[in-house]
């Protein structure tokens, strides 16, 4: 007789496996919105993987995320008794989860802009000195590319090559700023396309845009010291009820079990959810301070 652990991981390995290989060969056709949904996702990963110059194949994409899915899918299915409340919250965790991937991308997005601004104090110091040496701009920045790590080795040098390929070099500057959003860096690509039509001293507008780029690292970094104690704070007010449940469940099973196995145990475990979410979003957007 097959036991119901066993013939848990059937039925989830079976219709897990029917949904990725669907998912794979005709998402859109077959699964109409979860499979719009599951494609925009991918090819937004895969653009932003781009930009970053990671280079993915689209089809291992499709195939980790389909995984990832399912994973969270029987993470959640396996960590309550019956199956129905399994199910259940199964499904809710895939839902929390659908777009843990896009945030990370952005989390390591935003990390590599913000590399990226910290390098132009340098870089721009060393195109200030470069062009008072009577260098033009091209080769300024080609200094850069050569002198300095990524991820402005690689920027500069896409603008370069673009240049090289027949764009103008004010609008390879306008695609930098694209690639890379941030004031700065718009200031920085904006200030050279203006001197270049106009005419001014390029050398000393780099050494102003660098000293407010410090000076505004320094104020970032001072309201990021004050504002992590917020940060800390929620966190734990958000873990501690997650905590306390885990404990209590380890210390008397049977009374939380009905928790987890009956219809009024998942209304209240829905309504702790939403508030714990709601909570959590509003701790999060207290404690952001934007310079």
């Amino acid at each position: 007789m097959i036991s119901s652990g066993l013939l848990k991981v059937i039925c989830v390995g079976w219709v897990g496996g029917a949904i990725l290989i669907g998912l794979l060969i005709n998402g859109d056709r077959l699964y109409s919105w979860i499979g719009r949904k599951f494609t925009n996702e991918a090819e937004w990963m895969l653009a932003k993987l781009d930009i970053m110059f990671i280079r993915v194949e689209a089809k291992k994409l499709r195939t980790y995320y389909g995984a990832y899915l399912i994973s969270l899918f029987a993470l959640g299915f396996f960590l309550l008794p019956s199956a129905g409340s399994g199910a259940v919250f199964g499904v809710l965790i895939v839902l929390v989860g659908w777009k843990m991937p896009r945030r990370i991308i952005n989390i390591l997005f935003k990390r590599r802009v913000t590399r990226f601004v910290v390098q132009m104090v340098d870089g721009l110091g060393l195109m200030s000195n470069g062009l008072r040496s009577g260098l033009n701009v091209n080769q300024a920045l080609s200094l850069v590319t050569e002198e300095m790590p990524n991820p402005i080795s690689q920027e500069f040098n896409l603008v370069l090559s673009q240049n090289k390929l027949g764009v103008t070099m004010e609008e390879a500057l306008s695609n930098l700023s694209i690639r890379m959003p941030h004031d700065d860096i718009e200031m920085f690509t904006t200030s050279i396309n203006i001197l270049k039509e106009t005419g001014g001293n390029l050398a000393e507008t780099f050494d102003k845009i660098a000293y407010t780029i410090r000076e505004r690292i320094k104020i970032e970094n001072k309201i990021a010291a004050m504002v992590s104690q917020g940060v800390i704070q929620g966190v734990i007010v958000v873990i501690m009820p997650f905590a306390l449940g885990g404990i209590l469940y380890t210390i008397d099973p049977e009374r939380i079990r009905p928790m987890f196995t009956t219809i009024p145990g998942w209304v209240l475990l829905s309504i702790m959810m939403s508030l714990q979410a709601v909570g959590g979003w509003t701790i999060w957007k207290i404690v952001q301070v934007r310079v």
